[in-house]
C-alpha cells in the first residue's frame, strides 16, 4: 500500500516536476521584459496585460480592470475547493543600480505629477513571473488535481491601496470565496530556501504626515519668528524616545522618520515644516499606544515652541498586520516538506516589512497563508553570513536589488504549485 502511494506521488511530482524545467528559458524572458519595464502603482498596463494574456492562453476565464489594473482569472476543473493565488504588480520610484543587461531605465509620472526613475525594486517582477509560472503548470497538469483556481494580479501594494481596491470593486461578490489564500514574496535569503511561520509574518505599518506650523521672518531676525524648522527637529530627536523609553524591552515597535521638508533659501526662517514618518508594530495594543505618543509629543512640542495652531496629523497609508492561519500554514508547510529537500524549508520570525496581503483573507473570511522565498546568490549569502556582513546585502527596495534568476525562479514556481495541491491534490514525494 505504501509504496504504491509512493509510486503515486512521486509520478504526480514528476506532472508538474518536468512542465517546470521545461518552462524555464520562457519564464526567464518574461522576468527580464517585466524587470526592464517596471510600472508605478496603478499604472501597471502593461504588466497587467502580460498576466491577461498568458491566463487566457493557459485556458483561464480572465477579468481584467479589476481595481483599475487588477488581473483575476479562473480556471474550474471538476468539483473541489477554490484556491486563490495572489501577486502584486507595481515597481517603486527608485533609480535601479544593479547592472544587469535587463536593468530598468524607465521613468514615469508619479500621483504628485512629478517625473521619476521607476524600478522593480521589491521584487514584484518575479512575484508576477511565478505566478503567471504556476497558474500555467497547473492548467497543463489538469488531470492531477480537481477544484476552481483563481490567480489574482494586484496593483498598488506599495501604497497599500491596491487589496482594497479590488475588494472595493467586487472582487468578493463577482468571483467565488476561496478555500485558502495563498501568497508568497522574494526576500534576501539563500536562493531556493523557504520560510514560513503561522502566525503574525509580515507588520502592521502607518504612514504619517505632520504639518507644523510657525512665523516666517527674516534668518537675521529669529527673535521675530516661531521657528518650525527647530520645531520640527525637537520633534524629530523626541519621537525616537517612544521606543527606547516608553515600550517595554519585549514589545517590538520601529518609528522612522523618512522625510523632514522645511524652507528653500538659508537666510529665510518659513511658516511651516512637514515631517513624514513610518510606524512599524506587531502588536495592536503596541501600535496604539505608539500612534497616540507620537500625537501627544507633536502637539506638545508645538505648543513649548509658541505654534500659532496645532499641528496637522494625516494618515497616509496603513498595512494591517498580516497572520497567517494556523491549521492552514501546518497544510502548507507540510507540503513543502514532502517535496523540497528538509534543509531548504526553515521558520521565520516576523518581519517589519509590511503587506496588504492579508486584506484578502480578513475580509474574505477565508484562511490565508504567506510565505518567503530566498532570492539571494547562495554563495554570496553564505560568504556574507560567515563574515557577519548579512546586513550590508542590498535589500528590498534598494537600487541593487536584484534576485538570481535560479533558482529562484524555479523555487518560488513550485512552491505556488505545492501549496495549492496541498488542497488540490495528494502531497507528494520529495524532489
Amino acid at each position: 500500500m505504501s509504496a504504491h502511494r509512493e509510486s503515486d506521488s512521486s509520478s504526480a511530482a514528476n506532472a508538474f516536476a518536468s512542465p517546470i524545467r521545461g518552462m524555464l528559458p520562457d519564464l526567464e524572458r518574461v522576468y527580464t521584459d517585466i524587470h526592464a519595464h517596471p510600472e508605478l502603482s496603478m499604472q501597471e498596463t502593461r504588466t497587467a496585460g502580460i498576466a491577461a494574456d498568458r491566463l487566457r492562453a493557459a485556458g483561464f476565464d480572465v477579468t481584467a480592470g479589476v481595481g483599475r489594473t487588477g488581473v483575476v482569472g479562473i480556471l474550474r476543473n471538476g468539483d473541489g475547493p477554490t484556491i486563490m493565488l495572489r501577486a502584486d504588480m507595481d515597481g517603486l520610484p527608485v533609480r535601479e543600480e544593479t547592472g544587469l543587461p535587463y536593468a530598468s531605465v524607465e521613468t514615469a509620472t508619479d500621483d504628485t505629477g512629478k517625473d521619476v526613475p521607476v524600478m522593480h525594486a521589491c521584487g514584484h517582477d518575479m512575484h508576477v513571473t511565478w505566478l503567471i509560472g504556476a497558474a500555467t503548470v497547473l492548467a497543463r497538469t489538469r488531470d492531477t488535481w480537481k477544484g476552481t483556481l483563481m490567480p489574482v494580479f494586484q496593483p498598488a501594494e506599495e501604497t497599500g491601496a491596491g487589496a482594497q481596491a479590488m475588494l472595493d470593486d467586487g472582487l468578493m461578490t463577482r468571483f467565488p470565496r476561496p478555500d485558502a489564500v495563498l501568497g508568497q514574496h522574494v526576500m534576501v535569503g539563500p536562493a531556493g530556501a523557504i520560510g514560513g511561520r503561522a502566525g503574525v509574518i509580515t507588520s502592521a505599518a502607518d504612514s504619517l504626515q505632520i504639518r507644523l506650523f510657525g512665523r516666517g521672518a527674516h534668518g537675521s531676525m529669529p527673535q521675530a519668528a516661531i521657528d518650525p524648522v527647530v520645531m520640527a527637529a525637537a520633534t524629530v530627536l523626541r519621537l525616537q524616545t517612544i521606543v527606547s523609553r516608553e515600550l517595554a524591552a519585549t514589545d517590538a515597535a520601529v518609528v522612522t522618520i523618512g522625510s523632514l521638508q522645511a524652507g528653500t533659501k538659508e537666510n529665510v526662517i518659513p511658516d511651516e515644516a512637514v515631517i513624514k514618518l513610518n510606524v512599524r508594530t506587531f502588536d495592536e495594543g503596541v501600535r496604539t499606544r505608539v500612534l497616540a505618543a507620537i500625537e501627544r509629543i507633536v502637539n506638545a512640542e508645538a505648543a513649548a515652541s509658541g505654534a500659532p495652531k496645532p499641528p496637522e496629523i494625516t494618515p497616509i497609508d496603513r498595512y494591517s498586520l498580516v497572520s497567517n492561519d494556523p491549521d492552514a500554514t501546518r497544510r502548507v508547510l507540510e507540503a513543502f516538506k514532502a517535496y523540497f529537500p528538509a534543509d531548504r524549508i526553515r521558520e521565520t520570525a516576523p518581519t517589519s516589512a509590511s503587506e496588504d496581503f492579508g486584506s484578502f483573507g480578513v475580509q474574505w473570511h477565508a484562511p490565508s497563508v504567506f510565505w518567503f522565498v530566498g532570492g539571494t546568490d547562495p554563495d554570496v549569502y553564505q560568504k556574507a553570513k560567515v563574515s557577519g556582513r548579512v546586513s550590508e546585502l542590498p535589500t528590498n527596495h534598494n537600487p541593487r536589488f536584484a534576485p538570481v534568476l535560479h533558482p529562484t525562479l524555479e523555487t518560488g514556481v513550485a512552491t505556488l504549485v505545492v501549496a495549492s495541491r496541498a488542497w488540490l491534490a495528494a502531497p507528494f514525494a520529495k524532489r
